[in-house]
């Protein structure tokens, strides 16, 4: 037996790749190494007295890549796998996507390590108060802007906004975006990634002739992103096989309502409620029979050990990049 492979950390993927691409446009070597470290790591305990009486501390991250483009720019996300490597490479890929696109940003990314699902609403409130906290001096319009990510919403960004304004004294709209339209929030905004995710799909059909029409389209996951490309594929006339949640999956080769869907998964907590479909694992929409699939829960769902299996025509990523490891 030849020894166990060790599985590469996320940063380590992406430096690989910022090397193999800097090769190919022959970029400079002073560019790369600006590009291999980030600016500014912060890691800060909080402390959070919970509805049992008993104080807890959460790990909290904002790691700030860089900011030779203008301010930085990026979410922060609440899930229990949140840790610096995960972090710090988000900011990386952060720092080239608001490039790539050519706005005048940077690129940041946070986290607290925290299960929001076993919390309350008014301990996530007073957990996201304490990170706002920890990280005012830090953040601003013209330093660091954040925004929602995974597990955080426009409630949570009012949340932090509101403390933010208190730290400093005056009332900042621009410190956050993602926040609610009643404080200054952009129509469009939360369902913009997944409307991209669509508009993708349709460049990449006209490119490869596959008709998004009755197109069978299966989804891993269904929170914001997920969701709001499902409903745009869905208007569109593709059929949406599969969808999961942190829970479990469930297929229907003819397709879902998404809509119903999304009712039930509010109601019960799970899109596995849903009855009129095959109840199958949270992994399982990455290998189903489909002519698009869409990766839009966490990253590097694609892996050595599933990426055989996937039958799909074309795949539109909603999180970030596969595993390649």
């Amino acid at each position: 037996m030849g020894e166990a492979r060790t599985q590469r950390s996320f940063f380590d993927q992406y430096l690989e790749k910022l090397r193999h691409v800097a090769e190919i446009i022959d970029l400079a070597p002073e560019a790369v190494e600006i590009l291999s470290k980030p600016k500014r790591t912060i890691i800060v305990s909080l402390p959070l007295k919970m509805d049992n009486g008993k104080t807890r501390m959460f790990t909290a991250y904002r790691v700030q890549f860089n900011d030779a483009r203008g301010p930085m720019k990026g979410g922060f996300r609440y899930h229990p796998d949140v840790n610096l490597d995960e972090v710090k490479t988000l900011a990386a890929l952060m720092t080239l996507k608001t490039a790539v696109v050519n706005i005048p940003c940077g690129g940041a990314k946070g986290g607290i390590k925290c299960n929001p699902k076993e919390m309350s609403r008014r301990e996530l409130e007073a957990l996201t108060r304490e990170y706002a906290k920890a990280l005012a001096p830090f953040i601003g319009p013209d330093i660091d802007v954040p925004a929602p990510d995974v597990n955080t919403d426009a409630q949570v960004m009012a949340w932090f906004l509101d403390e933010y304004n208190k730290v400093v004294g005056k009332i900042v709209p621009s410190a956050v975006t993602g926040k609610p339209l009643s404080i200054g929030g952009s129509r469009g905004r939360e369902g913009a990634t997944g409307r991209g995710v669509f508009f993708i799909g349709l460049e990449a059909a006209s490119k490869l002739n596959i008709s998004l029409k009755n197109a069978r389209v299966s989804i891993q996951g269904f929170g914001n992103v997920a969701f709001n490309a499902a409903k745009f594929f869905y208007e569109y006339g593709s059929k949406i096989v599969a969808v999961s949640d942190s829970r479990g999956g469930i297929y229907n080769p003819d397709g879902l309502n998404i809509y119903k869907v999304m009712e039930v998964k509010r109601k019960e907590g799970s899109v596995t409620k849903y009855s009129e479909a095959e109840t199958i694992s949270r992994e399982d929409p990455l290998t189903v029979d489909c002519d698009v699939l869409i990766p839009a829960a966490l990253e590097r769902q694609i892996t050595e050990k599933n990426a055989d299996n996937v039958k799909a025509k074309m795949i539109i990523e909603g999180g970030k990049w596969s595993d390649n490891s």
